[in-house]
Order: structure tokens, then sequence, then C-alpha cells
């Protein structure tokens, strides 16, 4: 076994790398051939997820195998390979596996312990399947490593010693100031995307208590079943699909936004969201009135105006602060989200915010001043008056759009966390979060689990390395057995039938005997560490043709490949 493993991940490497470095699907399967085409690699996987990007090959050659595959990774990724090289880590042979299966039990993840990353390494098994770039060792390695995840989250409570990346982000939306599902409690959401990730944040709102959920897919047969599934979730959230051509729409409708596509730019830009929030109805943020509602009070008489100032242009400002309006104004915009109050006298709410905008043209610096301390006073209004369902940030600002981003690279601008009002929850942002996360008992029982595995593994593939050298050795012998056979009938052409099986059936019996005792040894040998000498000094010793030995390596390739295939496929079946 040769294995090797280049890649980088959210350990080594910052967000802002790995969004440069990541793949996307046609990539994915260009990084494949070409791995393969390279001189020192004869098989190869790529697990490629929102935090790491890991080459995985079978190579003859380290050094060589090395250069190779970061070389192609560089290329592939689009990131020069003098600046990808300081972030790449590599692991051969043992610590490659017992890599794999430390990822695989979520010991390696963003949040300890989460479960995704088995749905994502299956996905990397069957692109190798499906491309014939997984042979026998990747074969063996990625369902092995299925069952090590498996193993580790039935058998312990690893899962307790973190969450799903959808919950986690999710959490940091609600800023820790109440459990999800409170937070969540009747609110409306947009999930953009509908792949795996997309999905899973679908059902995970549903779960926790979203009124409704809103699905934007390109594909519309895939939101569509999204859909179906959340409605027959048993959940009583109401779902609907759109096309993304209605996504500008629906942001002025929604409270919380989760996207996750496999875009490689933008989905949501800042002037996306500032639009959506300068369009969003007023009423959408209202706290619930008490009793019946009641006619609006008239508003109160303005107060007496400056010498100089243009009542109407005063007005219009007025009516955009009242409207929770954001302005283009040399500066001094504001979000404005406080109800009418006292302190806001004169300030009509029923006033379009367009109206407000077109205003600006020409105002003087005596006018946008006193725009500036309508302001002011919205902003104090607001922070003595709450409104229902909204959170504050740090400086009090109300929470109006929360978003959180799990693609990579980046969905939403990463700028929209300066627009008042909205709250951005990204992967860069998940993974500061995710280094304070505590770490729970059961994780020294899951490495623990994962040690065991790997010198098990290892022991069971260097005992297979050995395997056709046995059975060449075996197939030589026999034909030797079968060759004196046919020269004892020569001289002897008087043995009837079975006279010649005895004798026949006696010579093999003494090479059987003679070559049980070295082959069972071999076996032993080989598959301690250090052991796969143990079958070149066979080859050499007994003068194996290689072209046999190989012969029976490709032959038990094709068919734990065939396996594999028909394994993947009854489980895609089910």
């Amino acid at each position: 076994m040769s294995l090797l493993v280049v890649g980088l991940s959210h350990r080594s490497a910052p967000v802002s790398v790995l969004e440069r470095a990541s793949l996307s699907a046609d990539a994915k399967v260009k990084l494949l051939h070409d791995t393969l085409a390279a001189e020192p690699a004869a098989e190869a996987a790529v697990l490629a997820t929102c935090n790491r990007i890991e080459l995985y090959a079978d190579v003859d050659k380290f050094h060589a195998g090395v250069a190779e595959l970061s070389t192609l990774l560089a290329q592939h990724s689009g990131v020069a390979l003098e600046e990808l090289t300081p972030y790449l880590y590599v692991h051969y042979e043992d610590r490659a596996v017992h890599h794999l299966f430390s990822v695989a039990c979520g010991l390696d993840s963003m949040v300890v312990g989460e479960g995704q990353i088995l749905g994502q390494i299956k996905d990397t098994l069957a692109l190798g399947q499906e491309l014939h770039t997984a042979g026998r060792l990747l074969n063996d390695l990625f369902q092995q490593a299925l069952r090590v995840g498996k193993r580790a989250h039935s058998e312990t409570g690893i899962d307790r010693a973190g969450q799903s990346l959808v919950t986690f982000g999710l959490e940091q939306l609600a800023a820790g100031r109440e459990p999800v599902e409170s937070w969540a409690a009747g609110k409306r959401a947009l999930v953009i995307g509908a792949g795996s990730m997309s999905s899973l944040a679908a059902a995970t709102l549903a779960r926790v208590g979203a009124a409704e959920v809103v699905v934007a897919n390109r594909t519309a047969a895939r939101a569509d079943r999204l859909v179906e599934i959340l409605v027959a979730s048993g959940t009583g959230v109401a779902a609907r699909a759109v096309p993304m051509a209605a996504v500008a729409d629906e942001l002025t409708r929604v409270d919380v936004v989760v996207s996750c596509t496999g875009a490689t730019g933008l989905v949501l830009t800042g002037d996306d969201v500032a639009a959506a929030l300068a369009h969003t109805p007023a009423p959408r943020t209202l706290p619930a009135q008490a009793g019946p509602r009641s006619a609006a009070p008239a508003p109160a008489e303005p107060a007496a105006l400056p010498a100089g100032l243009d009542p109407e242009v005063v007005a219009r400002l007025a009516a955009v602060a009242a409207a929770g309006g954001r302005l283009a104004d040399a500066g001094v915009a504001r979000t404005l989200t406080g109800a009418p109050g006292p302190d806001r006298d004169g300030c009509p709410a029923d006033a379009p915010a367009a109206a407000g905008r077109a205003a600006l043209t020409g105002v003087d610096a005596t006018d946008l001043e006193l725009h500036g301390t309508w302001a002011d006073q919205g902003e104090a209004a607001a922070q003595r008056q709450p409104r229902k369902g909204t959170r504050s940030h740090a400086d009090g600002t109300p929470v109006r759009l929360a978003l959180l981003d799990l693609a990579m690279p980046r969905d939403i601008d990463a700028a929209v966390h300066r627009i008042p009002g909205v709250r951005l929850v990204d992967i860069e942002s998940l993974a500061e979060a995710s280094a304070d996360a505590p770490m729970a008992a059961d994780v020294d029982a899951v490495r623990g689990i994962v040690a065991d595995e790997v010198a098990a593994f290892g022991a069971a593939q260097r005992a297979a390395h050995i395997t056709p050298t046995v059975v060449a050795l075996r197939a030589m012998a026999a034909e030797v057995v079968a060759m004196e056979v046919a020269r004892l009938d020569g001289r002897l052409p008087d043995l009837d039938d079975r006279q010649r099986a005895e004798v026949t059936q006696t010579v093999r019996r003494v090479v059987d005997k003679l070559l049980h005792a070295p082959t069972v040894r071999v076996k032993q040998l080989a598959s301690e560490p250090g052991g796969a000498g143990y079958a070149d000094a066979l080859r050499e010793l007994f003068d194996l043709d290689p072209l046999a030995v190989a012969s029976v390596s490709r032959a038990d390739g094709a068919d734990a490949a065939g396996q594999a295939n028909q394994t993947h496929d009854s489980g895609r079946a089910s």
C-alpha cells in the first residue's frame, strides 16, 4: 500500500484561500482524470467540501507523488502553487488512513462530531467508482472509512460533541441569546439551492419551527422535490418553490436566508440585500397590537423649521425616515427601524421611500444635518421600543435580515455585514466560533476506535499485498506437479486411471505440505509494519514471474471494484 493524501482544510488554511481553491464539479472530474494520467498515480479520489480539499492517490513514488499531486491541485484550483504550498498537508500510508478515518468520524470537522461528512465521503467514493479512478485500495479505504464513521456515531456519544454545520450556523445567527427553536419560531426563511447542504438547512428550519420555507433553485424539479419532502415531514411548515429569478422579491418577505449553491460567483450582492431592505414593508416587523386595531392617530403638527429650509424637501426626508428607508445621502444615510413616537413629530409614516431618495437631489448641508438629527431620534426610539421578532447586534441595531452562507466559494457578498439591520454568518465566522466550541468526553473514545481501525486496516492491506505473490507461487507449484505427472505418464504408460490419480494426489499433497508453513508465516509477517518486503523476498527466492503476480493483482482488483459497484448500486436503489 502506497496511499498518499495531499490537501488543505480549515485547520491549515484561511477561509479566503479555501474559497479561492474550491473545485467545481467539472474541475473535480478533470482533476481525477489528470491524476491518473500522471506517472506516479494508479488510483485517485478527491474529497472536496466547504472546508477541505483533499486528493487521495495510490502512488509508487512518494516524493514524485507529492510533487505531482500538489501541482495538480494548484492547476485545477486556480491558486498558484507557490501560494498554495504553505497551506498544504501531506499524509502517507498509515498516517493517510488515520487522517481519513478521523475525518469520517467528525474529529477533523469544523464542528466536532458532525455527521454530514459521511455523506460527502460516500459521494467521493461514488464519483471515483463512476469514473473508474478508484481501484482496490481506494474502494477498500473509503468503504472502511464509512464503516468506521458509523461505528463512532453508534458506539460513542460523539454526536453530543457538536452538531451539523447548519444548526451551528443558526445558533450563531441567534447570537446565543436564546435556543434556536425560540429564535426561529414563526420566521419566514429562504433557502437558496437544493443540494445536500441546502436540503439539510430546509429540514432543520422546518424542525426548529420556521413558519415558512421558500426554496429557490436553478433546477425547478429539485426545488419541487425538496418542497414535497418538507410538506410531508409532519412539521407543519408551509413550503413552496420559486425560480432563482424570484430571489430578489423573496428577500423582501423573509427573515432568514440560507444559501449553499455550487455557483462560482456571488448569488447575493450587497446591492441585492440593501435593495431588499429598502423595499421591505415596515409592518413586517411591527409588534402585534393588543386588542382590536384602531385607526391611526393623526400626525402631530410639525415643529417650526429653521429659516431657509424647503418644507417639501424636509417632509420627504421625514417620510423616508418614518418608513425605515435607506438613503444614499453622502454618508449621512441610516437604516431607521423605530416606530413613530413622541420624538419624531412631523414624520408621516405613509410616504414612499422612493420619494425621499428623489428629494436628495440638490439638498444642502443644513437639510442633511436635519435629516441626520431625525435619524438619530428614530434609532433612539427603536432602542427604547424593540420590535417583536428582531435581534440586536452588539451596537444595538435590530436584525431585520439574518443571512447564513454555507457555500464555498461564498454565495453572499461579505460586505453585507456593513448594512444596518443585517446579520451575516459565513464559513469564516463559523470557523472562528468553532475554535471555542467545547469538546465532548467521547472524543477520546472515538480516537481509540480510529487507532484500532487503522491498525486493522493496515494489517489487512499488507496481508492482501502479499496474496498475489502467494497465489502465483501456488500456481507455479501446480504447474510443476502437472509437468511431472505428464512425464510419469510417458515413462509408465501402463498405469491405470486409479493408479495415475493416486500418484497425482500424492505429489500434490507433498507440495502443499512443503508450501503450507512458509505461506502462512509470510502472510503473518506481511501484516506487520514493514512486512511488505516479504513479498519481494518470496518472489526472489522462488524466481516468480512478475507478470504472473501482476495478473493476479489485476484480477483481484477488478473483482473488488465490481463488488464495490454492486454495493453502491444497491445502496442507491434502496
